[in-house]
């Protein structure tokens, strides 16, 4: 069952957590594992939301290989946040995937948001994991379909008012 709408209510995604996790390192691990497992899964859409990303591992060469193995035809990554500033200085490897798969990747900034007011969630269709306390690493991990929906709404919303950001390149004269 690779397609993430037939998981069963109360069935984890192989290799996916469930349920409450706490600490840097529990979060820094679970984006890591769910970029690994996003490829074998198909997972697609794949939808990333942080004020700026600069606690996530995406500038790791084990995240990159994940993506690599995820970016295929036919899937689809959104990112938002409220600046990409943060994310270009700490994830150059992450900067430079996003141009060579640009067809792949929509990103938004929300730049009126306020700090800390956008989700810090990594979101798929059958699967969510999201932070709840930036401090001390809190979050949240499951397939549950109240969860996952009112999530999706609340990021749809900040997308909505979002402007197109983070382009694969920069044109100049």
């Amino acid at each position: 069952m690779s397609d993430p709408q037939e998981w069963p209510e109360d069935t984890v995604p192989p290799g996916l957590p469930e349920g409450r996790l706490s600490g840097r390192y529990a979060f820094e691990e679970t984006v890591r594992l769910a970029l690994s497992v996003a490829g074998p899964l198909q997972l697609s859409p794949l939808v990333l939301c942080d004020d700026d990303f600069a606690d996530w591992p995406l500038g790791e060469r084990s995240v990159i290989d994940s993506l690599n193995a995820w970016a295929t035809q036919g899937r689809h990554l959104r990112i938002l946040a409220l600046d990409y500033t943060r994310l270009r200085e700490l994830h150059p490897r992450f900067v430079q995937w996003r141009t060579t798969w640009g067809h792949l990747v929509e990103a938004r900034a929300c730049r009126h948001a306020a700090p800390g007011e956008l989700p810090s969630a990594l979101w798929t269709p059958g699967w969510t994991f999201e932070r709840l306390d930036r401090t001390h690493g809190t979050a949240v991990a499951t397939t549950l379909a109240e969860r996952r929906v009112a999530l999706q709404e609340r990021i749809e919303r900040w997308w909505a008012q979002a402007s197109p950001a983070f382009p694969a390149s920069t044109l100049g004269l």
